[in-house]
């Protein structure tokens, strides 16, 4: 007989992608990604953060002020990291990130052949950003869906 009570995909590749966003130094927003294949092996992981070089340290992780003094000239996001972390064919796969994508990595998402996006919050839906994402996923045939809670507690020790 099989052991009952154990989590299913969804609740496992979620939960990667928030493991992942925990390495995130952005004091103000940790998003992981994770993706997945078509028949659910784990492809690539990421998360927000500086570019492969950049000292994270010294970084300007500034929500606001000028451009070039804030986190977003610089932050590569969690689902660019892990798109990039790949090297082979993502194409039919799927991708479990955090927060609904932005349209920067909704264009590295269908250029990468990305089919589906399950995605945690949508804080930012009302926002041109992620409305010009929903655009280019729908035109492109991207599905995408918000992930449903379990609200089930999992403690791992480290």
């Amino acid at each position: 007989m099989k052991r009952e009570n154990y989590i299913s995909w969804d609740e496992y590749f979620m939960g990667i992608a928030l493991l992942s966003a925990k390495r995130s130094k952005d004091p103000n927003t940790q998003v992981g990604a994770c993706i997945v294949s078509s028949d659910n092996r784990i492809l690539s992981m990421g998360y927000n953060g500086a570019p492969r070089g950049l000292d994270d340290d010294t970084m300007k992780w500034d929500r606001e002020g000028e451009f070039l003094d804030t986190k977003y000239a610089y932050v590569c996001h969690g689902e660019l990291n892990a798109i990039l972390n790949y090297r082979g064919d993502l194409t039919n796969s799927k991708i479990y990130v955090g927060l609904f994508p932005c349209n920067e990595c909704a264009k590295s998402i269908i250029q990468s052949g990305i089919k589906e996006i399950i995605y945690k919050e949508d804080k930012y839906a009302d926002t041109d950003s992620v409305i010009a994402s929903k655009m280019m996923f729908d035109e492109c045939g991207v599905s995408y869906r918000k992930y449903i809670p379990t609200n089930r507690k999992i403690e791992i020790e480290l």
